[in-house]
């Protein structure tokens, strides 16, 4: 199975820039591609977005907020189920996903946490919130595929700098122990399993200091699966040349259930 996400940070505007038909042709040979922060409801979108050819198309745009958020999962094949929530109730248009057999795939962007104390708080419940509910899903004989914009760097390796970013957003005590958490209940960094000590695989930059140039970046995109399919990993890549979003996709091609 192969599994692609990527953050594009508004799809509407990778179209206009041109980067979204070379997107789908790179990984044509994809089964599942998640999609987050698209910002824009169905109805917004233009054809080659909406429904392109070869293509399942679903979407959970933001009911809060327009132009926020939102994820979407294209698929080869149509899935058994889809699901639009965790176990909660998802407003913000974080969460999607579908079911092929005994194997969940979920689209999600975790929220950035930055703001006002409250996001803080928000980001931790709803890493929380996912974590259980994807391992109570594992408990009950399901594969659960988490992958998205998880809004946090794992470990001093996971960003280009480490000590200037210490307990700040995205880097901060709570939500790394919360990642650590989420491999301790059962579940593996697909790309770290394969390249434990690859530096400067990064998949977010900062736009305004032209940090892409320099690869001064973060890697916070992740495609995690349960610790029991971990030997069926093949490749877990972070596609840095592809452009059109200040994010690179990431994929994983993982033995089928």
């Amino acid at each position: 199975m192969r599994l692609v996400s990527w953050n594009v940070n508004g799809l509407r505007a990778v179209v206009r820039k041109g980067a979204w038909r070379p997107f789908l042709q790179r990984f044509a040979e994809a089964d599942v591609i998640g999609l987050q922060e698209i910002k824009a409801t169905p109805d917004q979108l233009p054809p080659e977005a909406r429904a392109p050819e070869g293509w399942r198309a679903y979407f959970h745009p933001a009911s809060v907020k327009k132009g926020y958020s939102g994820v979407a999962l294209y698929t080869r094949r149509e899935p058994d189920e889809v699901r639009y929530e965790m176990g909660f109730t998802d407003e913000e248009g974080r969460i999607l996903g579908a079911r092929f057999g005994d194997r969940w795939v979920f689209s999600v962007y975790f929220p950035n946490g930055g703001g006002a104390p409250e996001r803080f708080t928000y980001k931790l419940d709803f890493y929380a919130r996912v974590r259980d509910e994807a391992a109570r899903l594992t408990q009950s004989g399901f594969s659960v595929v988490l992958m998205g914009d998880f809004n946090v760097a794992h470990q001093p390796i996971d960003l280009a700098r480490p000590k200037e970013n210490e307990g700040m957003i995205g880097f901060h005590p709570k939500e790394r122990a919360w990642f650590s958490s989420l491999l301790a209940a059962g579940f593996v960094d697909s790309f770290r399993h394969l390249s434990p000590a690859q530096e400067g695989a990064y998949s977010w930059w900062d736009l305004i200091t032209r940090a892409r140039e320099r690869n001064v970046g973060w890697r916070i995109d992740y495609i995690v699966v349960p610790r029991q399919d971990a030997a069926g990993i093949q490749e877990a890549q972070v596609v840095q040349d592809v452009l059109g979003s200040d994010h690179c996709p990431v994929a994983l091609t993982l033995d089928e259930v």
